[in-house]
């Protein structure tokens, strides 16, 4: 007759592990499987670049800066693509005609056209920027004409970001803010990079400024409690 196994106790040696609450944090989940545990935020940037540190004034301080997700470019890039294929193949054909050496040139004229367009909108891409302070949140776009469009953190009233199931699949979003008053220059940003974890970033920033300081390493400005 065998005997019925029975879980190790301390008379055989087993010491059973024990763990900490924190270790447990990443593995909570709700119902849809989304983590219950605290979430990160985006981390502070040390200094702004070049193209955005013409517009911050002395007094603020800077806290990041995101180009647009690259699915902002999906259109141009789509019809590069497109262009590229449909005169190829026009020019192909017309290379086989008697006489048509003229409107060869122009289907490569018109691929240029087409491929200069699509250099534009990448580095309109590139220069387009969202920037965060400690004062204000600001869009700076445009290669030749420079927009820029700002809203105090302290003029926002609400603030959230929609995420369609492409959106969530590759993760961006459209954030919208409002304020108090009726014209708002900034109010509506699209194609957004990590819009969950930038969000936290901004309302913490408008929420607890001193965490925002103490992990700088800063003392927070005077001005900030009044």
């Amino acid at each position: 007759m065998t005997t019925a196994s029975r879980p190790p106790g301390p008379d055989d040696g087993y010491i059973a592990p024990e763990f900490e609450a924190e270790e447990f944090e990443g593995l909570r989940v709700d119902s849809s499987g989304m983590p219950l545990g605290p979430r990160r935020v985006l981390p502070l940037e040390d200094e702004p670049t070049t193209l955005v540190a013409r517009y911050l004034f002395p007094t603020e301080r800077y806290r990041g800066e995101w180009k647009r997700h690259w699915v902002h470019l999906w259109t141009p890039l789509l019809i590069g693509a497109a262009a590229t294929f449909l005169l190829g193949y026009l020019s192909g054909f017309l290379a086989r005609q008697e006489q048509a050496s003229g409107f060869t040139t122009v289907a490569v004229i018109v691929w240029l056209g087409v491929m200069g367009w699509v250099a534009w909108k990448v580095a309109d891409w590139y220069f387009d920027r969202f920037i965060l302070t400690n004062k204000r949140v600001m869009v700076v776009n445009g290669i030749i004409t420079r927009k820029v469009a700002m809203m105090p953190l302290a003029r926002v009233t609400d603030m959230k970001y929609e995420q369609s199931p492409v959106g969530r699949m590759l993760n961006y979003g459209t954030f919208v803010l409002e304020s108090a008053g009726q014209d708002q220059a900034l109010r509506e940003v699209k194609h957004l990079p990590n819009p969950n974890e930038l969000y936290l970033r901004v309302v913490e920033e408008m929420y607890e400024p001193q965490a925002v300081e103490a992990r700088l390493g800063k003392n927070a400005d005077p001005g900030d409690d009044a």
